[in-house]
């Protein structure tokens, strides 16, 4: 593939972006559903692809019509289909670069009822779907038993973990598994986002969300995602004179250190796993992790060093973001617009009862046990948590700004919180990418039994320790 080939393939995912954004500013539907334009720019891509408007137009003329592939062509769709595993690292890498990092004590004080929130539910996502694939889609539908794992993948790891894990659902023989995730990401942001303003006006009205009003805020043109001439602030921070060195390149460099720390990692523990325990048992789990949740560890060790031996603190956290929020555009693009609408055809069954599956068990872990573990606020909290366990950590945001949009109640504190003793473990953490690999080599079963004591754990720990508070 030429050098051309990736630049142009780059250019219509610029292109896309463009559109995407514009088409949103104009549709009022897609705002109130708060869909990001970034979704809405790879949906068009698909449709405008081989998937969609090139079936369309084989089975309306022939096989060598002018728009038998679509509008967009094979080299450029073999350059977006390696974006997802490539950009998911940069994702990860930024999650903690910037950031100085809370005592543990205080992340547990504020946090804590969230983390075993969040645990419970996203374990609780593996035991039911495995439940699943054990008792009805592999008996009577030959579906792969590591299908059992989508849900956690999809709803709370999204279109960034889904598409990072394509190398290892093909090496483990379930290249499906991919398109699938994805598909099932997709529909967890839109139930997350229309599910999550359902139960918000149903919380407003039963008087538990006591200061929902981020709906009537959100209704002026801010909801059009433009931000007013005279209320736009800056993306970043100048930590270093452009003379010197440019901002963007540094920070781009440090989130290579990043990813370079952890590819490290990775590798050691390959190397560790040769000579010891797959030495001995001839089991191999290491091979088929991906590099991602190893570039967030390198992520947080780079920050580690920064605190500690830069006194210029020259990482700008907003920079960071940047960097972060343009892979994830990039990364949820070329994902959508590269999925196999003929896989999810094939695989409907499993798609819809997963997904059916997982919605009911985040709306039953919401509205019946967030109540009895999380001692106070638990509206405001609860709701973050359903958003991020249906449809990742930005939709858990845009609910909880829409639950609690001044922030009177600890709720965003204790969601940021969350997360550092959350993403490193699931959610896109290191169960997350092993997930595949520990189902493959010990079976469904065991790790069934696995996910529902720590579901168990976490449920009795929150009930018990927290709900008493």
């Amino acid at each position: 593939m030429s050098a051309e080939q990736i630049g142009f393939a780059f250019i219509l995912l610029g292109l896309f972006i463009v559109i995407g954004k514009w088409v949103r500013v104009y549709t009022p539907l897609l705002q109130q559903l708060y869909l990001p334009s970034s979704i809405i720019a790879g949906l068009i891509a698909l449709l405008v692809g081989p998937e969609v408007l090139g079936r369309l137009m084989t089975a309306l003329t022939s096989d060598d019509h002018l728009l038998s592939q679509g509008l967009i062509n094979l080299a450029t769709l073999d350059v977006w289909e390696a974006l997802p595993g490539l950009f998911i690292n940069i994702v990860f890498a930024t999650l903690f670069l910037g950031k100085s990092l809370p005592s543990l004590s205080k992340v547990w004080h504020i946090g804590g009822p969230q983390v075993a929130m969040g645990q419970m539910v996203s374990w609780g996502q593996y035991v039911i779907g495995l439940l699943l694939v054990l008792l009805i889609l592999t008996p009577f539908f030959g579906v792969n038993p590591l299908a059992g794992a989508l849900i956690e993948i999809s709803f709370v790891g999204g279109h960034g973990t889904a598409a990072g894990l394509g190398n290892t659902f093909a090496e483990l023989g379930f290249a499906e598994g991919q398109d699938l995730a994805i598909g099932l990401a997709t529909v967890g942001i839109l139930t997350g986002v229309i599910v999550g303003i359902i139960l918000i006006n149903w919380g407003a009205r039963k008087g538990h969300g006591q200061y929902v009003g981020g709906a009537q805020k959100l209704s002026s043109t801010g909801r059009n995602g433009i931000v007013e001439l005279d209320n736009r602030d800056s993306g970043a921070d100048m930590t270093t004179r452009p003379e010197s060195i440019e901002p963007l390149s540094l920070h781009l460099a440090y989130v290579g250190i990043a990813i370079f720390v952890g590819w490290l990692l990775l590798e050691g523990l390959i190397l560790l796993e040769a000579y010891t325990w797959g030495a001995w048992t001839d089991v191999y789990l290491m091979i088929y992790v991906p590099l991602f949740p190893l570039a967030m560890a390198g992520g947080i060790i780079t920050q580690a060093f920064s605190d500690r031996f830069d006194k210029f603190r020259v990482i700008d956290r907003k920079m960071i973001n940047r960097i972060g929020g343009f892979s994830l555009d990039i990364l949820i693009i070329s994902a959508l617009a590269t999925i196999s609408l003929s896989v999810i055809g094939e695989n409907i069954i499993a798609f819809v009862s997963l997904a059916v599956v997982g919605i009911i068990w985040n709306i039953f872990a919401f509205l019946v046990l967030a109540p009895k573990m999380i001692p106070s606020y638990w509206f405001e909290r609860g709701i973050g948590d359903f958003g991020q366990a249906t449809g990742i950590t930005a939709t858990g945001l845009l609910l909880m700004k829409v639950a609690d949009p001044e922030n009177k109640t600890p709720a965003l504190e204790g969601f940021g919180y969350k997360q550092i003793l959350f993403e490193p473990f699931v959610g896109g953490g290191l169960f997350t990418a092993a997930s595949l690999p520990l189902i493959f080599q010990f079976g469904p079963t065991a790790i069934l039994i696995l996910s529902a004591i720590i579901t168990l754990f976490w449920l009795l720990f929150g009930l018990f320790y927290f709900g008493k508070k």
